[in-house]
């Protein structure tokens, strides 16, 4: 089974805004997403629902160690 192929913008959004604010996001998307609208000027929910989704799963993967 493959996964969800994200858009390059959406991944590309994620990374920056966990580089920029390391300690703005947690495990949480209802957090995660509130916080991305903050941040961000993106005006669509779904794509901020989708960055806030990824944003979640780096998180995850980093706090798992999967990914530096």
């Amino acid at each position: 089974m493959m996964g969800n192929i994200k858009q390059t913008f959406i991944k590309r959004v994620a990374r920056e805004l966990i580089d920029r604010y390391p300690n703005e996001f947690n495990r949480e998307f209802e957090h995660n997403k509130r916080k991305v609208e903050e941040l961000t000027t993106v005006q669509s929910k779904t794509t901020r629902n989708r960055i806030a989704g990824y944003v979640t799963r780096l998180v995850r993967l980093k706090e798992e160690g999967k990914i530096l």
